[in-house]
């Protein structure tokens, strides 16, 4: 089960460690710490108040689903449920199984004036499935139980998933055919992919892959007026592409019920490698080199001095020696205060990744 004040899993084994070094960056960033007062789930749960909504059998109006769906993971939404500051909640809470389900939910909220919050992995840090103080009832429609490999077209590479596939799912049902998405945002352990299409997300990788519009090849929006269904077709010079429509509509037009995306066989090789510079400037300038030059890699991420410097921390587990070790053989090498990161990845045949990667590093 997921967290319900924080970022993943109640049984998850993978935890953040505040070491001495990355505290001492706290501290002098912002100061010392001053903690929160720690609320319990109980207690915000004795918040919630009676739901405004009707008995529907699809609809879950128990408190504690309300709490678990009434913000995001922005610094701020955390802060909130941590202390127990919540003033807003979902009436209720539904939890379709298809796309038919889907389309009733719709319908029961044009009936009866009903907000409708589209909820994929809860992902969100800028509240848009925040409920607002409303006169209206508020509907959150969470997408979780849609979430599975639908189909797979081997000849024309694309894959059909429910909308609320996270994206570990995608991943290795895919693998199991070997494919891959190649698709791998920040928020990917929790986020899923209708999420990434009315996001208009970019991954990690998106240099080797593209960004989700590029691989957004079709699928069903379910909207007040009814079905969506957009084929996957050639792309075409005439007239406006109805994919664009839904791609970023952060559930303005409707609710994404399955997606199609292309998919790539899983390449032979992947490398993955850190390489410092002694400034912001001297970074951007390698950067932009790297790109205008069409250096084939699959990722470049350029991480400025004081993300360089928690980055490193954070990777440090519980002892920081090591990061002071690193810090003093780069200060030797004129490479100190001011140093930023490059991670850059190379992806492919084993050929073309040892020839990119030998490019890169000329550079």
């Amino acid at each position: 089960m997921r967290l319900w004040n924080g970022w993943g899993n109640e049984n998850s084994d993978l935890t953040m460690v505040l070491n001495s070094g990355l505290r001492l960056l706290l501290e002098a960033l912002v100061g010392p710490a001053t903690a929160l007062p720690q609320a319990t789930l109980d207690q915000v749960i004795d918040k919630v108040p009676l739901s405004r909504l009707a008995n529907h059998p699809l609809i879950s109006t128990d408190p504690e689903i309300r709490v678990r769906h009434a913000r995001g993971q922005s610094l701020p939404d955390w802060l909130d449920m941590h202390s127990g500051d919540v003033d807003t909640f979902p009436d209720g809470v539904a939890s379709p199984e298809s796309s038919e389900q889907v389309r009733q939910l719709l319908d029961h909220a044009k009936v009866n004036d009903l907000v409708v919050i589209p909820y994929g992995g809860g992902t969100s840090v800028v509240g848009h499935i925040n409920p607002d103080p409303d006169e209206r009832p508020v509907l959150t429609i969470n997408m979780g139980r849609m979430d599975k490999l639908i189909d797979i077209d081997y000849e024309s590479q694309l894959a059909t998933f429910g909308a609320g596939t996270p994206g570990p799912t995608v991943e290795a049902q895919l693998k199991d055919h070997g494919f891959t998405l190649g698709h791998f945002p920040q928020s990917w352990e929790l986020s899923t992919i209708g999420g990434w299409v009315a996001s208009r997300s970019s991954g990690q990788q998106s240099i080797h892959y593209g960004r989700i519009e590029n691989l957004f090849a079709g699928g069903t929006i379910e909207t007040l007026a009814g079905t969506l269904e957009i084929p996957t077709i050639p792309a075409s010079s005439a007239g406006p592409d109805v994919r664009e429509m839904i791609l970023g509509s952060e559930g303005r037009m409707g609710i994404i019920t399955d997606v199609k995306v292309r998919i790539t066989p899983i390449p032979e090789k992947e490398h993955f490698q850190v390489v410092f510079f002694p400034s912001w400037a001297v970074g951007i300038s390698v950067a932009r080199e790297l790109i205008q030059q069409r250096v084939a890699l699959s990722m470049v991420r350029l991480s400025n001095p004081l993300e360089t410097t928690s980055l490193l921390h954070m990777g440090a587990g519980e002892d920081s020696s090591g990061v002071f070790a690193l810090e003093q053989a780069l200060a030797e090498k004129g490479i100190s205060s001011g140093k930023v990161m490059m991670t850059f990845g190379v992806t492919g045949s084993a050929r073309h990744c040892d020839t990119a990667h030998q490019l890169a590093l000329d550079h």
